[in-house]
């Protein structure tokens, strides 16, 4: 099987080479399209269709003149994590503890003999048939991840292809595809331990997980802007998208950006928002909003043109980091929206089975009070959940429609 599928893989990636190789906008849908086809099965961390979701886009690299970054002569940084002896740990269907799993980053550098490099990256992988725990859907199908992150990894090559023709650059840039995003960061978590550059040259990492789904607000989360003082002028000053965008100071978050964080180095995270389709079989390439994807590519390229007056990029660090770690006794089963200004938190997807779905709580409800304690943001809401504990039965006060209701909450 595994044979086959690189037979069509390179078949395809010749198919699109001769018959795109003048447009950048096909380009980037021929990405997406092939990542989220369902010949790659959800390219799942440590299955052959992770192989060849990594030797696609090693090909792409090589076809925009990308030097070869990851193991020496290879663009494939190939490495593999050993599941721990913890019940709770992540780790692929079929592996126990101790078990291997094979890992694969794909890495590219783009050359201009400058002394900093800025690292541009994308995680490629997904939850395969979606029978690994983190599904959010009861349906085990194929899990295509069209926006997660098929449209990430689309979208720094397109950014590679518009960078090969910026001449006189003053930074160099590492383009890295990495695995095991899904699993809890282990592809970035490995290369910020095992880099194949030195880590005290690069600059900064500008992370895109998530951007294929722009709204017709042509808003988007601009996350890490507290990690360094240039930040917010640049990304201002470098709109040429007319984009509406949502600045949130953390380094850290649930992608590929933290493990640079904790490196001291200054990152960026380019997100469009969370939808009903997350973690589930339907988010597909039909639902891909590829002009959004184009606006995103065609910023950051503007502000790493601006960047080219910038000597240097301090690093701050922000304030969560100061803040005491919770491990939380119970869940509600929601998805927040992380692009949601207004007071409360607002539900992005509802996970099926869970104390929220059975609530019938839904998407768009805004919750304003869980238990005693007032939801007024994530923060808060994070602390309420904190003060709970399995089997208790709480109130929830909520939004729907700008009408308040109440319900139960049955932990």
């Amino acid at each position: 099987m595994f044979k086959s599928l690189l037979t069509t893989l390179m078949g395809f990636f010749f198919y699109t080479s001769l018959t795109f190789a003048q447009s950048p906008d096909d380009l980037l849908r021929a990405d997406i399209t092939f990542l989220a086809s369902d010949a790659l099965q959800g390219r799942e961390t440590g299955t052959p269709f992770q192989d060849v979701a990594a030797a696609y886009i090693g090909s792409r690299f090589m076809q925009i003149g990308l030097k070869p970054m990851g193991d020496p002569d290879s663009y494939l940084q190939t490495f593999y994590y050993h599941v721990p002896d913890d019940p709770h740990a992540s780790r692929p269907k079929g592996k126990e503890a101790n078990d291997s799993v094979r890992i694969i980053n794909v890495i590219g550098f783009m050359d201009n003999k400058a002394p900093k490099t800025i690292v541009i990256g994308a995680h490629f992988d997904h939850l395969g048939v979606g029978d690994n725990g983190f599904s959010l859907s009861s349906d085990k199908a194929i899990h295509n991840g069209a926006d997660d992150n098929a449209s990430g990894v689309a979208a720094i090559m397109a950014l590679a292809r518009k960078l090969k023709n910026f001449k006189g650059a003053n930074y160099n840039f590492l383009f890295i595809s990495f695995s095991g995003e899904e699993y809890g960061l282990w592809g970035s978590n490995y290369f910020t331990k095992h880099p194949t550059i030195d880590l005290k040259n690069v600059a900064a990492m500008i992370n895109l997980d998530m951007v294929g789904r722009m709204k017709a607000d042509n808003s988007v989360m601009v996350g890490g802007v507290g990690t360094s003082p240039v930040w917010t002028d640049l990304l201002e000053k470098h709109n040429v998208a007319g984009l509406q965008q949502t600045f949130d100071s953390s380094g850290t978050g649930p992608s590929d950006h933290t493990s640079f964080y904790f490196q001291n180095i200054p990152v960026l995270f380019y997100f469009t928002g969370q939808h009903s389709d997350y973690h589930k079989p339907t988010d597909d390439v039909e639902k891909i909003n590829f002009e959004g994807v184009e606006k995103i590519v065609d910023n950051i390229y503007s502000m790493l043109t601006g960047l080219n007056q910038v000597k240097e990029i301090p690093f701050l660090k922000t304030k969560e980091e100061k803040e005491q770690k919770v491990e939380l006794k119970v869940t509600l089963g929601i998805m927040p929206d992380y692009m949601y200004n207004g007071p409360g938190l607002r539900i992005d997807g509802v996970k099926e089975g869970r104390p929220a779905a059975a609530a019938q709580l839904q998407q768009g409800d805004i919750i304003l009070q869980l238990g005693t304690l007032d939801v007024s943001d994530i923060q808060s809401y994070m602390k309420a959940l904190n003060s709970l504990k399995p089997g208790e039965k709480v109130a929830v006060k909520y939004l729907r429609n700008d009408q308040e209701h109440n319900g139960t909450i049955q932990f």
